[in-house]
């Protein structure tokens, strides 16, 4: 039995997977976000979700978008058989030059930290969400929209500044990077992933799970 820990992106959580069609026999686990505890790091919070993980055995980690990094992080914390990113980045130097921008003006402060889904001006920038993300079909602007409205705004300012601010140097010794070359937000001309998925999206997970299942397969 191949055991397998998954982290979602920002905000996101196990349905994001849901279309996906495992290798027989893998066993499946789904890594929770954590509501950050007060002027929390990324090392202590790492070491948090870190503790979800129970196995002894040789596990392989999962990492979408933020959860990407957040697994990087963990892998610092406990040895890891395998790392997989998906749709996420490595180091630091792979994030776009508008998010280092938003990092060094901290416009990350300008986050409302409200319900979310009651800002009446938010929901104007919903088709621009989308439209990075890659969420074109009804049930994908349905899904997305979901995590807007659920989400909570501390977690949520707390991650992006994390993101920002994110300095990792260090790529993990035996790691598969699955990437779209369609990724608006982070973009592939910065990356150089182990596997392409051609017109991948941010959101491929959800519009190409056959091609990265079928990536999944080949590297488990």
């Amino acid at each position: 039995m191949k055991k397998v820990y998954c982290i979602c992106g920002l905000g996101a959580d196990e349905r994001i997977f849901s279309k996906l069609t495992w290798q027989p026999g893998t066993d499946v686990h789904y890594i929770q976000w954590l509501v950050p505890e007060k002027d929390e790091t990324l090392e202590a919070y790492a070491k948090r979700m870190a503790a979800q993980i129970t196995s002894t055995d040789d596990f392989t980690l999962i990492g979408v978008s933020f959860g990407g990094i957040m697994a990087i992080e963990i892998t610092r914390i406990m040895p890891v058989k395998k790392l997989i990113l998906i749709s996420s980045v490595e180091t630091h130097h792979q994030l776009p030059t508008w998010m280092k921008l938003c990092g060094k003006l901290r416009l990350y402060r300008l986050i409302p930290t409200g319900v979310l889904h009651d800002i009446r001006p938010l929901k104007l920038f919903e088709p621009i969400e989308n439209y990075f993300l890659g969420s074109y079909t009804q049930d994908q602007k349905a899904l997305a929209r979901e995590y807007r409205k659920n989400v909570n705004p501390y977690y949520l300012k707390w991650s992006i500044r994390q993101i920002l601010h994110w300095k990792n140097e260090r790529v993990f010794k035996d790691f598969y990077h699955i990437h779209g070359t369609a990724d608006r937000i982070f973009p592939i001309k910065k990356i150089t992933p182990t596997h392409s998925i051609e017109a991948g999206r941010h959101f491929m997970l959800y519009h190409k799970p056959e091609e990265v299942s079928e990536v999944l397969r080949k590297i488990i």
